[in-house]
């Protein structure tokens, strides 16, 4: 929570934080008021079972089955790796995993097409040559991040 929160100066008006169960994100989230005070005051939506037996669960489920279904997807690509020797290896693992969940693996529940369509990549006939374009753009946001040129969205 720390990591994607510390982008921001204060949280969006209609800030919703979902989650299952975990007795650690209230806590984070008390956290977060006493060292930011008002401007990172939020309730923690706790989506709670495997069914949707209350008005909450039926409300919010979906958004609690998206990130679960991420972390399933990740964790069978990660787990035939055998792990990092450092947080480095891992840490890239990372990037290039959510830039192919994002960017270019096709979705059931999108009718089989990718979450987030660049226009660059359209041109690819395969996916050796979308992942090369893909390379590019980061190698170009790299160059524009250390000559102050691009700017960070959060």
């Amino acid at each position: 929570m720390r990591m994607a929160l510390k982008h921001f100066k204060e949280l969006p008006e209609k800030f919703k934080f979902i989650a299952d169960g975990y007795s650690a994100y209230p806590l984070a989230a008390q956290q977060f008021f006493r060292e930011f005070g008002d401007k990172f005051k939020f309730d923690i939506t706790q989506v709670i079972g495997l069914t949707n037996d209350d008005e909450v669960s039926k409300e919010f489920r979906p958004y609690k089955q998206m990130i679960e279904r991420l972390n399933r997807t990740y964790k069978a690509f990660y787990r035939p790796t055998n792990g990092f020797d450092n947080i480095d290896g891992a840490n890239y693992d990372l990037a290039l995993w959510v830039a192919y969940y994002n960017f270019l693996r096709p979705h059931k529940h999108n009718n089989y097409m990718v979450l987030n369509e660049v226009d660059m990549l359209k041109g690819a006939d395969n996916m050796p040559g979308k992942w090369q374009l893909l390379i590019f753009l980061g190698q170009q946001t790299i160059l524009n991040l250390q000559n102050g040129e691009a700017v960070i969205c959060s």
